[in-house]
């Protein structure tokens, strides 16, 4: 009673003096920083087999983290353009570790290569195997194309991979940009943005710098709007802080390569994305940032076509109960209440049948 009494006086305390929020603000911050710590697999063959390939490979050297958690089933989040995979599930970091510790993949701020990332997933996963584990893998928006293309090509041939989660799944450009001549349902703000980033050369470098950093106030204002008319916490307003920061701190060179990487992965449909137990949840207004064209949708909406690039695959499109407050594209932050119930039904699903073998 005397919790449920305070906990809201603080809040409007908080609210009303600034000083006192950004005290809990880096508060908040500081926590996370002592429990996500830097990590590093003990092997990197398929790493150290690239050294030799790529001219700068500190450029592309994809940051790691490790947060200890319970359990026997580890997660590995990789999230979109933005925020990093670290603040990306800030609101369900506490469902992954009642089940295992959760590893996280943050791009570099100064480049981007595929084969690279693809390396080092696969030596994740590899550490993983070697411990008796076998972990899910949670991916968010353009992260699931990556995600997709590890496992259409092979890559995680002699892996064991528990499952996977696809959070607003956006696995090729034409997701996000429509066919040329195509103008039903006016032009969005990201496709406006990222169609001049498809056509700078790169040779022109101010020309290039230009569009990146529109498409970064296109990211501020997406992130600003799902804030508007909300009630932020010290948790949302330290997530924002650092979201910022990834947007200033990313190289127009870093932005430019993850684009192309989601340029060069393929729009086929044909086939299986992965064979094992999935997870994919769609936002009720995911056609608010993909376009009508969008390959992806039309392929999860179509029962046939989601069976076979998901045998073993549930599709769930995340709603909210709140009238006026639709679930937007990877909406994980605002509205957590709403993919925290799927994603935890999921995982305990999931892992049932290692609860009962150790019960027995």
């Amino acid at each position: 009673m005397i919790t449920n009494a305070v906990i809201p006086l603080a809040r409007r305390a908080m609210s009303t003096h600034p000083a006192l929020m950004g005290m809990a603000t880096a508060t908040s911050g500081f926590i996370r920083q002592m429990s996500i710590k830097t990590f590093s697999p003990r092997l990197r063959r398929r790493e150290m087999a690239l050294r030799h390939e790529l001219p700068s490979i500190h450029t592309v050297r994809n940051h790691l983290f490790k947060e200890k958690g319970q359990g026997e089933v580890p997660t590995i989040v990789i999230g979109g353009f933005v925020p990093d995979a670290t603040e990306a599930v800030e609101f369900q970091r506490e469902i992954f570790r009642r089940h295992g510790s959760v590893y996280y993949i943050n791009f570099s701020r100064s480049g981007f290569s595929a084969p690279f990332f693809f390396a080092q997933l696969a030596d994740l996963i590899e550490e993983l195997n070697r411990k008796g584990q076998k972990p899910v893998i949670f991916s968010v928006s353009f992260g699931c194309s990556l995600v997709a293309r590890f496992f259409r090509d092979g890559l995680d041939a002699g892996l064991s991979i528990r499952g996977t989660v696809m959070t607003s799944p956006v696995l090729c450009i034409e997701d996000l940009v429509r066919p040329e001549g195509e103008r039903r349902g006016g032009v969005r703000m990201l496709e406006s943005n990222l169609k001049r980033i498809l056509r700078a050369e790169t040779t022109k470098g101010d020309e290039l710098n230009r569009q990146i950093e529109r498409a970064r106030r296109c990211f501020q204002a997406l992130f600003e709007a799902g804030a508007e008319n909300r009630v932020l916490s010290n948790r949302h307003l330290s997530i924002r802080k650092r979201i910022m920061g990834v947007l200033e701190s990313t190289s127009c060179l870093g932005g430019y390569e993850r684009v192309m990487a989601l340029r060069d992965a393929p729009t086929t449909t044909d086939g299986t994305v992965f064979g094992g137990p999935a997870l994919v949840l769609l936002a009720e207004k995911e056609d608010e940032l993909l376009v009508h064209t969008s390959p992806t949708l039309a392929a999860l909406r179509d029962s046939e076509i989601r069976a076979r690039l998901f045998p073993r695959g549930k599709v769930r499109t995340v709603m909210s109960p709140a009238s006026g407050d639709a679930v937007a594209h990877a909406s994980l932050i605002f509205h957590q209440h709403c993919y925290n119930p799927l994603i935890e039904a999921w995982y305990d699903r999931l892992t049932t049948p290692l609860r009962l073998a150790v019960v027995s």
